[in-house]
């Protein structure tokens, strides 16, 4: 029930951002849909084959297991249920900010994380673009701060709902009003500002590393309101990889595997 439900947020959110990028995109598509989205939709497949064959709902069942025997800190503390679903979406989120961060800063993890940045333009595809070792990875961390939490079942289901739909929004490709943009970015995480995450630009792709909330990168310094070219027309992607046939669906799969470009 606990992947139905998320599967079912998961389409409809990406539905809505697809047709809202269809109707209203903020730049003119830099490589064609047909090129692109078989490639990011293939491995988005791929890395739900590859948890279901291996890890399964494990983060949920961490949060079963902690729950049921009292594991984590917010089991061993008497703090009100509301504070807890708080506190528990907070540091989850704040740890995904510090893992990604840690993706871009340590060459063996960037080795798996490039492969999402390879990508030359930038929408909702984006979002699931992702390697199945880093997906895998990026799975255990969350498991270690459940079970050190002890976080609640459904407050997991509700963070991972919350994350995939934060993500498929800021990597969309939609037009907002600069108005709009600025208000909507003292909570979330907006198109504009993560684009800038996608920049070719070396110290701009070092910045705006949050997937929700905005806090952490403004909290920690990281955050960066605009890049040095229009955002219509700034390059998306990483300089060593502008050649579509090296940014096939197996290429990326071996990508971790090859000596690094800069």
């Amino acid at each position: 029930m606990e992947n139905i439900i998320r599967l079912s947020v998961a389409l409809g959110v990406f539905s809505i951002m697809a047709s809202w990028e269809w109707f209203r995109p903020r730049r003119t598509f830099d490589s064609p849909r047909r090129r692109r989205w078989p490639i990011n939709l293939g491995l988005a497949l791929l890395n739900i084959l590859v948890v279901r064959l291996s890890l399964g709902s494990i983060a949920y069942l961490s949060a079963v297991q902690a729950q049921q025997f009292g594991w984590g800190l917010l089991n061993i503390t008497a703090i009100p249920k509301g504070l807890a679903v708080l506190i528990t979406l907070l540091v989850l989120d704040v740890a995904i900010y510090a893992q990604h961060i840690l993706m871009h800063k340590w060459p063996l993890l960037w080795r798996l994380h490039q492969v999402h940045h390879t990508d030359i333009a930038f929408d909702a595809t984006t979002a699931v673009r992702f390697h199945p070792f880093e997906i895998v990875l990026s799975l255990l961390i969350k498991v270690f701060f459940i079970l050190l939490l002890g976080a609640e079942p459904l407050t997991v289901i509700a963070f991972e709902i919350i994350l995939n739909a934060a993500a498929t929004f800021n990597h969309s490709n939609v037009a907002i009003s600069e108005k709009a943009d600025r208000f909507l970015r003292y909570l979330l995480v907006t198109p504009d500002m993560h684009r800038i995450h996608h920049s070719i630009v070396p110290a701009e792709t070092d910045s705006n590393y949050g997937f929700s909330v905005s806090w952490w990168d403004r909290l920690f310094k990281t955050y960066m309101a605009n890049p040095q070219q229009p955002q219509t027309s700034m390059p998306i992607g990483l300089a060593g990889y502008r050649d579509a046939e090296e940014l096939r669906l197996l290429k990326l799969l071996a990508l971790p595997f090859k000596k690094l470009r800069h």
